[in-house]
């Protein structure tokens, strides 16, 4: 799509903020209005927005993304999504260790402390495992992560998921909420495995190419939620 605008500005909008171009409201993909609960997520979607060459690209646009996703996917099943992540979680990366003794070494270091935090943050003792076979979660710790995840607002939600999407770890997206994570350290923790294995077998530039897009999208969807926090 070529840009059709020359202006963008942000607004007050119902019981939030919303984007314009040219002075006509932002439409989400399933026509809904976009309106973001804060002016400062507001302003950095409109730079998305101003940034935007003679023609735009909707890749480039990852907080807009965001954005309609809590519109049109968190807000009408909030329930759903948050059943999926505690399906991450239940089941999540940091709790499966590798049998190798160098690899599990780094994975301990990397991976213990963040476990700890979420048990002393939410009283979420998760339990660990070698190898790949499913081990069962105590229930008062799903119950736990079901308490934390319950109130959480649609565009926090949005973020989460979109971070446990990307590094397969619930734990991990909620350091990155708390902020107990940057979003650097979060993908190293994340991509742990995957650095080893090229340290090991070799460098692959098409696997780098792919693990600095998930970290570049990591990094979105930490800015999204530090700037949907009201």
């Amino acid at each position: 799509m070529k840009r059709f605008y020359k202006e963008v500005t942000i607004a007050p909008e119902g019981a939030g903020y919303t984007v314009k171009l040219d002075g006509r409201t932002i439409k989400t993909p399933g026509r809904n209005t976009l309106i973001v609960p804060t002016p400062a997520l507001a302003d950095a979607i409109a730079d998305e927005w101003r940034l935007q060459d003679e023609k735009i690209e909707p890749a480039s646009m990852l907080l807009t993304k965001s954005a309609n996703a809590a519109i049109e996917r968190v807000q009408p099943a909030r329930d759903a999504i948050v059943a999926e992540l505690l399906k991450y979680g239940s089941g999540d990366l940091l709790c499966y260790r590798a049998d190798e003794k160098a690899l599990a070494e780094r994975q301990r270091v990397a991976w213990d402390p963040v476990l700890e935090w979420l048990a002393e943050r939410y009283g979420a003792r998760l339990v660990c495992t070698v190898g790949v076979v499913h081990v069962a979660q105590p229930a008062e710790a799903m119950l736990a992560l079901g308490r934390v995840l319950r109130p959480v607002s649609p565009f926090l939600l949005a973020g989460l998921h979109a971070a446990t999407a990307i590094t397969g770890s619930l734990i991990l997206a909620l350091a990155l909420e708390d902020a107990h994570l940057d979003s650097r350290s979060a993908s190293e923790k994340a991509f742990l495995d995957d650095r080893y294995q090229a340290e090991k077998w070799g460098r692959d530039r098409e696997a780098e190419a792919r693990l600095d897009g998930l970290a570049y999208e990591l990094e979105s969807a930490a800015k999204f939620m530090s700037l949907a926090r009201t």
